[in-house]
C-alpha cells in the first residue's frame, strides 16, 4: 500500500512537471506582448529566449539534482524541487517583467530537472523485470501532462494570461503536501555514495556513467532517439497549418490525440511486448515504428489521413521506456541517479538542439520561392537520423 501510494506522487510529479512545460505555451503570445509592450514578432524572440533558459537549466542541473539524490536520497530532493517550483509559479503569475519572467523560467528549470530522480526512485523501488513497465508509466504520466498542459492552460487563459501559473502553483502545491505524507525514502544510507563536483555537471557525469559496459552506445542511441522525438513539439504546428491548412483548433485536438494514444501505449503495451521481446527487441521495434512514422508524416498530403494515423504513431512509444530500463540494469544501484540524471541532461539537450535543426529545415522548405515546397521534411531529418540510431543500436555493440 505505501509503495503504491509512493508510486501514485512519482507519476503525478511527473504530469505537475510535464503541464509546467506545456501549460504556458497558450498564453505565451498575449504574456509576452503584454509585458513588453513589443509586437508580437519582437515579443515572440522573447519567448524563444524563455523557452531556451528553461532547457538549458535543464541540461545544466540534471546530473547534480541527480547526484544530490544519490547522496541525500530521493525524497528531499523531491519534495524540495516541489515547494521550489510552487513558489516559482506564483512569481511567474505576479511578474510583470520580462527580466523577472527569464528568472521565473531559470528557476523553473533547475526544479524540473527532477524527472531523472524521479526515474531513480522507479528504479530503487521495483525489481529489475518490473522497471520496463513502470518506465512505461512514467512516459504514459508525461504523456498525459503533455496533454493537460496545454488544454488546461488554454482554458484558464480565457479568465486571465496569469492563471495557468496560479493553477501550476496549486498543483505543485498539493502534490508537495501529498508527498510529506505518501512519499518514504527509497534509497538506504548504505547505498548512498559521497557527492564530487566532477560527477555533478554534465560531462564529468557522463565520463563516470559512461565507463560501465554498454551504457555509451544505449545514451548515444537514447540521445538521437530523443533529438527524432523533438520533431512533434518543434514543428508540429507551423506543419499541420503549411501542409493541411490546420486552425489552432485542428493543432490541438491533434496533439490531444497523440498524448493520449502515446501514453496508452506506453501504460498498456509495454510490460506485454517485453514479457514477450526482451527489451532489446522492444526498443527495436519500437525505432521501426518510428521510422515508419515520420517517413509518413515526411509525405502524407491529407490532413485527415494524418489526423487518422496519430494513434498508430504512438505505438513508437515503447521505445524510451525500453532503453531505460536497458540502461537501468546495466547501472550499480548507487548510481541510478546519477544515470537518470544524465538521461534528463541528455534529453534536455535534444530539446534544445531539435528546434534549431527542425525549425530551420521547415523554414527552407516553406520560404517564400522555395524550389521544393516540402512542410514534412523536418520528418524525414528524423526519419534518417532515427535510422543512423537504429543502425548504432544493432551493429555498435561489439565497439561499445
Amino acid at each position: 500500500m505505501r509503495q503504491n501510494l509512493a508510486l501514485t506522487f512519482i507519476l503525478l510529479t511527473v504530469v505537475i512537471d510535464a503541464i509546467g512545460i506545456g501549460l504556458i505555451f497558450p498564453v505565451m503570445p498575449d504574456l509576452m506582448t503584454e509585458v513588453t509592450g513589443q509586437s508580437l514578432s519582437d515579443a515572440a524572440l522573447w519567448g524563444g529566449v524563455l523557452a531556451t533558459a528553461f532547457a538549458v537549466m535543464q541540461f545544466l542541473c540534471g546530473p547534480v539534482v541527480g547526484n544530490l539524490s544519490d547522496r541525500f536520497g530521493r525524497r528531499p530532493v523531491l519534495l524540495t524541487s516541489l515547494a521550489v517550483m510552487a513558489l516559482d509559479y506564483v512569481v511567474m503569475a505576479v511578474a510583470h517583467s520580462v527580466w523577472l519572467l527569464l528568472i521565473g523560467r531559470i528557476v523553473a528549470g533547475i526544479a524540473a530537472a527532477t524527472h531523472g530522480t524521479a526515474n531513480a526512485y522507479v528504479a530503487d523501488i521495483s525489481a529489475p523485470d518490473d522497471r520496463a513497465r513502470r518506465f512505461a508509466l512514467i512516459g504514459a504520466a508525461f504523456g498525459v501532462g503533455f496533454v493537460a498542459g496545454p488544454m488546461l492552460g488554454g482554458l484558464l487563459a480565457v479568465v486571465d494570461s496569469r492563471a495557468p501559473f496560479w493553477a501550476a502553483a496549486a498543483l505543485a502545491g498539493a502534490n508537495f503536501l501529498f508527498g510529506l505524507i505518501a512519499l518514504p525514502e527509497s534509497l538506504s544510507p548504505a547505498l548512498r555514495r559521497p557527492l564530487t563536483m566532477a560527477r555533478a555537471n554534465p560531462l564529468g557525469a557522463f565520463a563516470a556513467i559512461r565507463k560501465l559496459p554498454g551504457l555509451k552506445l544505449l545514451l548515444t542511441v537514447s540521445f538521437i532517439y530523443a533529438v527524432t522525438f523533438n520533431v512533434w513539439p518543434s514543428i508540429w504546428a507551423y506543419y499541420g497549418k503549411a501542409a493541411f491548412g490546420w486552425d489552432a483548433r485542428w493543432i490541438g485536438i491533434s496533439l490531444a490525440v497523440f498524448g493520449i494514444f502515446m501514453a496508452l501505449a506506453q501504460a498498456t503495451l509495454m510490460q506485454p511486448m517485453v514479457s514477450r521481446f526482451g527489451e532489446r527487441r522492444t526498443a527495436l521495434y519500437g525505432m521501426g515504428a518510428e521510422i515508419g512514422t515520420y517517413g509518413f508524416y515526411a509525405f502524407v498530403t491529407s490532413g485527415f489521413w494524418a489526423l487518422v494515423f496519430t494513434p498508430v504513431s504512438a505505438f513508437g512509444g515503447v521505445t524510451g521506456p525500453a532503453l531505460q530500463s536497458m540502461m537501468s540494469r546495466a547501472t550499480p544501484e548507487d548510481q541510478q541517479g546519477e544515470l537518470q540524471g544524465i538521461n534528463a541532461s541528455l534529453n534536455a539537450l535534444a530539446t534544445i538542439l531539435a528546434p534549431l535543426i527542425m525549425t530551420a529545415v521547415f523554414g527552407h522548405f516553406t520560404r517564400t520561392g522555395a524550389a521544393i515546397y516540402w512542410p514534412g521534411a523536418p520528418f524525414l531529418v528524423s526519419a534518417l537520423l532515427m535510422m543512423a540510431g537504429t543502425a548504432l543500436f544493432i551493429f555498435g555493440r561489439k565497439n561499445d
